[in-house]
């Protein structure tokens, strides 16, 4: 079922518009037309190889296809001279597509400089890490980066109807029902490779189970059965998708590691995007723990972004790492309360004019306005800290931040009462 062409790809359409790199490189012409070099970068299933052998086959070039798990130099410098030979004595191209190049050593990266600088070879490359960190820079820097997202599961159910009609497939030996499809798309959490095998082993049991002409059609149980995985009902756009993900936030807030834990797990078996569980991690981080462990939104940011460069299934890990120290975390919504109580007033209309010695005194002629005469310098009092007025006339003594007794805001909260006690002049 893979595709022979651009036209059948399902998902990256944002990779493939008209005129986009890929359908410049997938065009039929001369060996020099739309030879820019590529680099592929997304999860497993998303089409990095169908891609390059669309692109080869579109455009008649001849197509080569290495592995960074078995090649090795002496590989590439082969392809390299064939290449070279094809261009210069038969004007043909070469498409060298080369699978997990993160694989391959730098010294062995450096060999694909000279073909790829000259032109001897159009380079396909696929990872499914990070080129910042897995590709040399020299090789960056000569090629287009194009990321690949997961399918979405419109992708997915086009993509298996697609199988089960087509010859190339299953050629309509076998039905399915909606569930089914939806358990399918569920289990396979974006990757086409996953959507199809499971469709394969759900059409062999199906098949298997029926005797006669009659079609047999493939429903949630076989799916459950033939991948020997129970079904988690979960829809991503309906009551589940709700429901557990404010199970996860309430189990947070409430300090029960154990349920947040079940619940992320749910998500993730269930496919939910792991950069919207990331989210949520940060702003709950913010809302939940906020100053009385300021750590909380740090460990977050940072499972966001392990996250973001390793995905899954190794990002599993620094996301339960964040959801377990927030869960533990001592707990203050003393933050949001502060933001949305000034926010409140700002609304409202309370608000007034900035003091005139907080005012800017830098421009032309704002001194002779007086902006800033009386404005007292803090680290020039020995404590740090000085009698001042900061809030406007009309908001003296309103205070909007009110630390709890917990965590780092128990100490937060002896400081600013000191602090509070100066700057008001008590």
């Amino acid at each position: 079922m893979r595709p022979r062409s651009l036209d059948e790809v399902v998902g990256q359409q944002h990779l493939l518009r008209p005129g986009s790199p890929l359908q410049v490189l997938a065009a039929a012409g001369e060996a020099s037309q739309g030879a820019v070099s590529i680099i592929l970068w997304g999860p497993p299933g998303t089409g990095k190889t169908t891609l390059a052998q669309a692109i080869a086959h579109s455009s008649g070039r001849r197509f080569v296809e290495l592995s960074a798990v078995t090649a090795g130099i002496k590989d590439v410098r082969t392809v390299m001279e064939r290449a070279l030979n094809d261009r210069d004595l038969y004007d043909i191209a070469t498409v060298l597509f080369l699978d997990e190049i993160h694989r391959f050593t730098k010294a062995q990266q450096d060999a694909l400089l000279p073909g790829v600088e000259n032109g001897w070879v159009t380079l396909v490359a696929a990872t499914t890490e990070n080129p910042s960190f897995s590709v040399i820079s020299p090789l960056l820097s000569r090629s287009l980066l194009l990321t690949l997202e997961p399918l979405q599961d419109q992708d997915l159910r086009t993509l298996l109807t697609r199988a089960i009609q087509d010859p190339r497939g299953l050629g309509d030996t076998v039905g399915i029902d909606d569930d089914a499809l939806d358990a399918l798309i569920q289990l396979a959490s974006g990757d086409a490779r996953r959507a199809l095998t499971g469709l394969e082993a759900a059409a062999g049991s199906a098949l298997a189970g029926v005797e006669g002409e009659e079609t047999p059609v493939i429903t949630a149980e076989i799916v459950s059965a033939s991948i020997d995985r129970a079904l988690l009902r979960y829809d991503k756009n309906g009551d589940q998708h709700y429901d557990v993900i404010s199970a996860f936030i309430k189990s947070l807030r409430g300090s029960d590691p154990d349920a947040a834990i079940h619940y992320l797990a749910r998500m993730i078996e269930a496919g939910e995007d792991p950069r919207f569980i990331a989210r949520r991690l940060m702003v709950h981080a913010a809302e939940d723990v906020g100053m009385a462990d300021p750590q909380a939104l740090l460990i977050a940011v940072a499972a966001a972004e392990a996250t973001q460069l390793i995905g899954l299934p190794e990002a599993r890990i620094p996301l339960a790492e964040a959801t377990i120290y927030i869960a533990t975390a001592p707990k203050s919504n003393a933050v949001i309360s502060a933001i949305d109580a000034a926010i409140a007033d700002v609304k409202a209309g309370r608000f007034g004019l900035v003091p005139i010695h907080l005012r800017d005194g830098h421009y032309p002629g704002a001194k002779r306005l007086g902006h800033g005469k009386g404005y007292k310098y803090p680290h020039n009092d020995p404590r740090g800290v000085s009698e001042q007025q900061y809030l406007p006339d009309e908001l003296v003594g309103r205070r909007y931040y009110e630390p709890v007794s917990r965590g780092h805001e128990r100490e937060i909260a002896d400081r600013l009462e000191k602090i509070r006690r100066i700057t008001g002049g008590i």
